[in-house]
């Protein structure tokens, strides 16, 4: 915008600019040169009661899938106003929320509840905001479409959380989100599956690698242990020893063949019972990296035979 430089009634050059008004005066005649101005400056508004000046933001709360309405909508008032109203307008206010709390359409009273059940999940099984919130997008492009139908609330939020968990590289098992949500693992996945092909999310086999740094966590093993299992790993897939296999099994037998290596020994039930597979997944894992990747020897060295 170009701010007029002179005053067309006096040809004055003193004009003042008052931002807040929007208006243009000649300080030698006082005409009103402009009086819809345009502010092109940043806007800074109070969007909470509580605080001062130092929580002035530009804009409110972001776009958020977690909530059934994005966090778009309003709240009617606080019960911190209750106190400053008679009977009269407090039956008012009552009202008012009591109307805001009903939800017109089907598809936002079962977000409603959907992503409350999503956000205790999510929860439980400690996941970053960014699955939460990538979890909540596919339910509500699943429910948008229709695929909820016919199927469990539940089963579908298990399904939704299990295909962000994937896409994120965030490693969670159906054992964990059958054991977090209480829906049976076969479902879970059965669900997983059909969401992910109705909405055409592609999706990348998960890897083995994802699972080496939280077992290696829960065992208590060295850094060194937990490098070596990663070594092991990518051996193994240069062998093709991965595939058609389990990507828990075979991290578990990784991490638990490099503890073997440097002295670290860990038990077979307790890398059986972290990993959450069986011991027999566990030793058939071992033994073949020993016979395919010629492990053998380094465990020899420590004098540990294969096994327990």
């Amino acid at each position: 915008m170009q701010y007029i430089k002179k005053c067309p009634e006096c040809g004055g050059i003193h004009l003042f600019v008052n931002r807040e008004k929007g208006e243009v005066i000649c300080k030698d005649c006082g005409l009103v040169v402009e009086d819809k101005m345009v502010e092109f400056n940043q806007e800074w508004r109070e969007f909470e009661d509580e605080g001062g000046d130092d929580r002035r933001r530009r804009t409110g709360a972001p776009m958020t899938y977690t909530q059934f309405d994005q966090g778009l909508g309003t709240e009617v008032g606080q019960k911190a106003d209750l106190f400053q109203l008679g009977s009269k307008d407090r039956n008012k206010f009552f009202r008012l929320r009591k109307w805001q709390y009903r939800i017109s359409t089907a598809i936002e009273r079962n977000l409603k509840l959907a992503l409350a059940e999503l956000k205790r999940v999510s929860s439980y099984l400690k996941l970053p905001k960014s699955v939460e919130e990538e979890a909540a997008m596919i339910y509500t492009q699943a429910v948008q479409r229709g695929l909820v139908r016919g199927r469990s609330m539940e089963s579908v939020v298990s399904g939704a959380l299990y295909a962000a968990c994937r896409r994120h590289e965030v490693p969670r098992t159906l054992d964990e989100l059958s054991e977090a949500s209480g829906i049976e693992k076969k479902e879970i996945g059965r669900t997983y599956r059909f969401v992910t092909r109705e909405l055409g999310i592609s999706i990348l086999p998960s890897n083995p690698a994802d699972y080496i740094a939280r077992f290696a966590s829960s065992l208590k093993l060295s850094a060194e242990t937990q490098s070596k299992a990663v070594e092991i790993l990518e051996s193994a897939q240069h062998e093709e020893l991965t595939s058609g296999r389990g990507p828990t099994g075979i991290a578990a037998a990784s991490l638990y063949v490099s503890a073997l290596i440097h002295g670290e020994k860990r038990t077979q039930r307790e890398v059986a019972d972290v990993a959450g597979v069986t011991e027999v997944t566990i030793r058939n894992r071992y033994k073949d990296l020993l016979e395919k990747l010629d492990l053998d020897r380094e465990v020899k060295k420590l004098k540990l035979k294969g096994g327990k």
